[in-house]
């Protein structure tokens, strides 16, 4: 089965060759479909000089940033594959990750799977260490407590209002049977695809299946885009779309 890797991409310029790099050597039968989202730092520039008219990659520039949600929709208007895959043009999810992702779905024992960051970790331990930092002097080092306590809320939301257990909504890699993602009518036009997307997936009485994944997070001096606001819009899809289309 062919797979069909979308990658959102909005200034990216220092990560956007390798991540596109690394997915080329991947042994797969794939097509990759990047949408440069009105970039302005060089990105696009760069995807036409390197990646134009390379066979097994479409380029599609937006004239303006649109948000996620936009430049995915773009994306599956030109899928040819069987299964699709979210990629974010940043380095902070592996594509060696791609093979473990898909093989539910070639099993057959899922039509939808996230690869969670979170499935095999305690989901109280970055709690316990920040505890022991604040008020007992240990030093323990934590990174993105804020992050972890937001994904935290969204899961148990997703349980309250779907009735579903996962370990990790707001994952980018989300992966799909492309039948499936098509019937999903998307409204989003920035990162509240995520929690769109959950909902309408699981309203449709489909399970998500997880897989865990490596994942490494940057920060945002790095360039990660993701802030509160998009936490309290990721809490309002959900609860917005349990109750409308």
């Amino acid at each position: 089965m062919k797979l069909s890797i979308l990658i959102p991409v909005y200034n990216e310029l220092d990560t956007i060759s390798e991540i596109v790099n690394r997915i080329s050597k991947l042994d797969l039968d794939k097509e990759i479909i990047i949408v440069d989202d009105g970039s302005t730092d060089g990105t696009r520039e760069l995807l036409n000089d390197r990646f134009e008219g390379r066979s097994g990659i479409e380029i599609v520039l937006h004239s303006h940033n649109c948000g996620k949600g936009s430049a995915v929709r773009t994306a599956l208007n030109s899928v040819k594959g069987e299964i699709v895959i979210i990629q974010d043009a940043d380095l902070e999810y592996s594509p060696d990750d791609y093979c473990k992702l898909i093989q539910p779905i070639l099993d057959g024992k899922a039509s939808v799977v996230y690869g969670s960051r979170f499935m095999n970790v305690h989901r109280w331990l970055w709690v316990w260490h920040w505890f022991q930092n604040r008020f007992l002097g240990k030093h323990y080092e934590i990174r993105y407590l804020s992050h972890f306590m937001a994904i935290l809320s969204l899961n148990f939301i997703v349980r309250l209002l779907y009735g579903a257990v996962i370990t990790d909504e707001a994952t980018c890699y989300k992966v799909f049977r492309t039948d499936v993602i098509r019937k999903i009518e998307i409204k989003s036009k920035g990162f509240e695809l995520c929690p769109e997307i959950t909902a309408k997936v699981l309203k449709q009485g489909l399970k998500i299946y997880e897989v865990p994944i490596s994942y490494h997070p940057r920060t945002t001096e790095q360039g990660k885009k993701i802030t509160w606001k998009d936490g309290f819009q990721a809490i309002w899809t959900l609860i917005k779309y349990r109750f409308v289309d």
